[in-house]
């Protein structure tokens, strides 16, 4: 019998394995789906009273998330490190598929959630109201922008997409 998507979640070692499970919670819900896609870690910055938890470029396929909410969630509340992950990258994946318009995406991102994941799921309540996260994904009284805007690739990241390398 196949693992419901929680508990695929709660046994995700790594962020590739935690996209495995958003582009299945996807795929069920809105029968859609993107190969082919990457994964780039930047230190985007940070700020007090919000933050940039990641990004996807129209016409690329990069998705790029912020080192730094992820780093901060890993000190304050390390239990919601896979629900966050999978916020930002359920978000940045329905990006990808062709929608770009934000409100509509928050929508969608709650709407698969809740029903892959249920409402009481920590990622259906951070995609329900982000700002009560505010504080364990950015540092207090420290706002800043980093010098380098490198972005670091994340190896066997769309794992199931690419079926010809070992």
């Amino acid at each position: 019998m196949r693992k419901n998507f929680r508990v695929q979640l709660e046994e995700a070692e790594s962020l590739a394995d935690v996209f495995e499970v958003v582009k299945a919670a996807v795929l069920k819900s809105t029968g859609r789906s993107r190969g082919g896609l990457m994964l780039g870690m930047a230190d985007l910055g940070n700020h007090p009273r919000g933050f940039l938890g990641g990004f996807f470029s129209v016409g690329s396929n990069v998705i790029v998330m912020n080192r730094i909410p992820l780093q901060r969630i890993r000190e304050t509340r390390p239990e919601l490190y896979k629900p966050y992950a999978f916020f930002v990258l359920l978000h940045e994946y329905i990006h990808t598929l062709g929608y770009l318009d934000e409100e509509l995406v928050a929508t969608k991102t709650l709407q698969i959630s809740r029903e892959q994941l249920g409402g009481d799921h920590p990622a259906t309540r951070i995609a329900a109201e982000i700002g009560g996260y505010l504080k364990d994904l950015v540092y207090p009284e420290a706002a800043w922008k980093p010098d380098d805007g490198g972005i670091e690739i994340v190896k066997g990241f769309d794992r199931s997409s690419v079926h010809y390398i070992n």
